[in-house]
């Protein structure tokens, strides 16, 4: 077993990200600014929301957090969305999810500029992704797309996996991660096959695939009987269980495989922070067409 070291591919962007904000700095005097608004206080949600304020002081760029009361209406969202698309500091918006009561983001998302819309949920944003003809576009045209399936493209890239022409499976088809993560798979020239709870002879699919990529958030649910020898795993679970965190994969039964798998904690995870810093950055380049970022 290989494993995929998250933390430290994570850390070495980080790093180059906080270079470029003190270049830009230096060249220009301003530095990007991201707005994170989170609705209630959930306990999950304020950790990652502290998180993400203190990764964007350490990479030098300014964060304005809101908080909104627990019953605050989707108008009320909207109307600080709206100040905040209007705010000329700010670079990147972020509403943290999901909303208090499961309730629909959809519209606030919509309601987010496609310009500051650095968690890439907003239709045009998406549209852009799906329209891409491949990475170099993607790149050039420093489109926003979802963090976490964008820090996944660059642990496999990091890591020298090769993506093009191998069969990959995505199992999870949500707006966030799974459907723009097969778009970023394709535009990387991979075959790509997108499963879900209701796939039949899921392990069969699996079985055929050279990148094996989980977000079904069911801890350990996938086993070696679903991975062949030499392929690489790619972990997006986080489950809390009374043992700890865990994965959406097995790791202790598929760790004697001859597999590159990437751990939980310590794989995944860290990007989703690093490449929302890359795409604050992005958006901050887009907005003032100044030397693009060139994060990718």
């Amino acid at each position: 077993m290989q494993i995929i070291d998250g933390k430290k591919i994570s850390n070495d962007k980080r790093i180059e990200i906080k270079e470029r904000v003190a270049l830009l700095k230096q060249q220009t005097g301003n530095v990007p600014g991201l707005a994170t608004i989170l609705v209630g206080k959930d306990p999950a949600s304020q950790v990652y929301i502290k998180s993400k304020i203190k990764a964007c002081e350490d990479a030098g760029i300014i964060s304005y957090h809101h908080n909104l009361d627990n019953n605050a209406s989707r108008k009320e969202i909207i109307a600080l969305i709206n100040e905040l698309n209007a705010n000329p500091k700010i670079d990147g918006i972020l509403l943290q999810l999901p909303l208090p009561n499961d309730e629909d983001a959809q519209e606030c998302i919509n309601a987010i500029s496609p310009l500051k819309d650095v968690d890439g949920l907003n239709p045009f944003n998406a549209g852009l992704l799906n329209l891409s003809k491949n990475w170099d576009e993607i790149i050039k045209k420093n489109i926003l797309v979802s963090c976490t399936p964008l820090g996944v493209i660059h642990l496999l890239h990091e890591s020298n996996v090769v993506i093009e022409g191998k069969t990959a499976i995505v199992i999870g088809r949500s707006n966030l991660v799974g459907k723009p993560l097969s778009m970023l798979l394709l535009a990387n020239s991979a075959t790509v096959i997108m499963a879900h709870s209701k796939t039949k002879n899921l392990k069969k699919m699996c079985k055929i695939a050279d990148i094996v990529i989980v977000a079904i958030g069911k801890p350990k649910f996938v086993s070696k009987e679903f991975i062949k020898d030499g392929a690489t795993v790619i972990d997006i679970g986080i489950n809390r269980t009374l043992n700890g965190l865990s994965g959406d994969v097995d790791f202790d039964d598929v760790k004697n495989m001859d597999i590159t798998i990437t751990p939980v904690p310590g794989g995944v995870g860290p990007m989703t922070i690093t490449m929302l810093l890359g795409n604050t950055l992005k958006a901050f380049s887009n907005r003032n067409n100044y030397v693009r970022s060139e994060i990718k």
